[in-house]
Formats: structure tokens, C-alpha cells, sequence
């Protein structure tokens, strides 16, 4: 199995299951489901963990209580925290709306950043990094790392040219303005530079694009009826990443992924679970 460094947050997710669909301007009607492990880097890496893979988290959470808490829940997972700087704020949280469709709407209520960004994944032994940060800062740890990993990366809100190195570049088509959508590659070039191979759109329910320098491959989503979507986009990422330590192709990494992204929105779950992992596997 690979090694594998998962760079972004670990979050406590607070759910709340709404009766019916989200409405603004009015008052709704749900039902507390209790708090659960989230964030991105967790949604990610877990699920890698559960397939074998050593994985180990780069990011930061809080001195506080809460802090405590979520480490306990990663360590017990097997994923790595040894590389997550604790911080004098308060850890990350965010409250997760599920209407009654499945559909998740995220509120970011507070975000542990650390000032500096993470030199010592240059410490780090890695097949592959995968970056679910918003931090802009970390184009030159990740153009070195390009010499010896394969670094794929979520594209940023923000889009700064060479702001983030990778081969390949994941983004949502619900998270991007419509000018990324008429010519990914184009954009992907400015944002990631010459390391550039792949950029993957994710539409949904309608499924991925992969848009490279030769072909474009489409893969049509799983028709499932979702109960919850929260780290949906993480699992795909995580079953891409996956396959392609593996040694998979692109084709059948995107395949792979929808098969993960999919499994992860029949679970009122932020994480996709170990058992539903080794489903996949088999």
C-alpha cells in the first residue's frame, strides 16, 4: 500500500436533519442528530486509512477540549496525527443542515489557521499528497514535493496563477464560476503550472469530467437516492486517490471515485465507514 500525506482540516461536524428542503427567510423544522468527526483532510484520509494506506494528516487544531477530542477520534481511526499542530484557537466546527433530499448545506463557524504553512511536509515521505486546503500560501512546499509525490489538489475559492503546483486539480462545478467551466484546462494551467495533467469537475448527479491535454473522460454518476451528501466530494476523492496509488488508470480512477462518492451519500455520515470500505474493496 501507498504512503499518503492529506493536507486541510479536521473539523467536529454538528448536524442537524431538517423535515423538509432548505428555505431562506423562514423558520424550519428538524431534528438534532448529535455532533460527528468532519472535515476535509478527515473525510479524505480516513477512508484511505480503512483501505490500507499509511496516511498522515498535515493541519492544526485548537488547544481546547474540543481538540482533544477529535485527535482521540482520528488516532483511533489509524490515521497519523503526528503532523497536526496544536494552536492556541479554538478548533474547527461547522454545523452540517441535511434537508430531506440529502442534501448537505455547511455553515463554517470557526476555523483553526495556523500563521505559517507546513514546512515540515518537506520532512515527509509521500507517494502521493493530497491538498483539501483553502491556504494560498503553499506553492513552493508543493512544487518541491512535485519531484518526488504525485500531488493532486483541490482547486482554491480564490485563483491566483501558480498558486497551486499539482498534476492534477479536483474542484466542483458548484464551487467554480462559469468561465472555469468553459475551459478547465486553460484555467488549471494558470493555477497549477507546467505540472498540470489532469483537471477532474465533479457535476453531482450528473456525474465527473477529466479534462486532460488529450482526451476528456466522462463518467457517469451512480442513480442512488442519497440520505446524506456530507463528505460525499471527499469520498470520491478518496477512492481517486486510491486507485491511482494503486497504479490505475484515469478512467478507472474516476470510476472509482464515483463508486466511493456515491457508497458515502447512503450514510448519515460525514466519513465513509470502514465497513463500507471494505465493501468497495472487495
Amino acid at each position: 500500500m501507498a504512503r499518503i500525506v492529506v493536507i486541510g482540516s479536521v473539523a467536529r461536524d454538528d448536524v442537524v436533519r431538517l423535515h423538509g428542503g432548505f428555505r431562506e427567510g423562514t423558520h424550519l423544522q428538524g431534528v438534532w442528530n448529535g455532533p460527528r468527526l468532519g472535515g476535509g483532510a478527515s473525510c479524505t484520509a480516513v477512508p484511505l486509512a480503512h483501505a490500507g494506506h499509511d496516511v498522515v494528516v498535515v493541519g492544526s487544531i485548537g488547544l481546547d477540549d474540543l481538540g482533544e477530542e477529535l485527535l482521540a477520534e482520528l488516532d483511533a481511526t489509524g490515521v497519523d496525527m503526528s503532523q497536526v499542530a496544536r494552536i492556541d484557537q479554538p478548533s474547527t466546527r461547522s454545523i452540517i443542515l441535511v434537508d430531506g433530499e440529502g442534501e448537505r448545506t455547511v455553515i463554517n463557524v470557526t476555523r483553526t489557521h495556523q500563521d505559517e504553512p507546513p514546512a515540515r511536509l518537506m520532512r515527509l515521505g509521500a507517494d502521493c499528497v493530497y491538498v483539501r486546503s483553502r491556504r494560498l500560501d503553499l506553492a513552493p512546499l508543493l512544487r518541491e514535493k512535485a519531484a518526488s509525490s504525485l500531488i493532486i489538489a483541490h482547486l482554491p475559492p480564490c485563483l491566483p496563477e501558480g498558486v497551486r503546483p499539482a498534476h492534477i486539480l479536483v474542484t466542483s462545478a458548484s464551487d467554480v464560476d462559469a468561465d472555469v467551466l468553459d475551459d478547465p484546462l486553460a484555467v488549471g494551467r494558470r493555477v497549477a503550472g507546467d505540472l498540470l495533467e489532469w483537471v477532474l469537475v465533479t457535476h453531482g448527479a450528473k456525474g465527473v469530467i477529466a479534462y486532460g491535454q488529450d482526451e476528456t473522460i466522462k463518467v457517469p454518476a451512480r442513480n442512488v437516492k442519497p440520505v446524506d451528501t456530507t463528505g460525499a466530494g471527499d469520498s470520491f476523492a478518496a477512492g481517486l486517490v486510491h486507485a491511482l496509488v494503486m497504479g490505475k488508470t484515469m478512467q478507472e480512477a474516476l470510476e472509482n471515485g464515483v463508486a466511493w462518492g456515491a457508497e458515502a451519500t447512503q450514510w448519515e455520515a460525514s466519513i465513509l465507514p470502514a465497513e463500507a470500505v471494505e465493501r468497495l474493496l472487495q
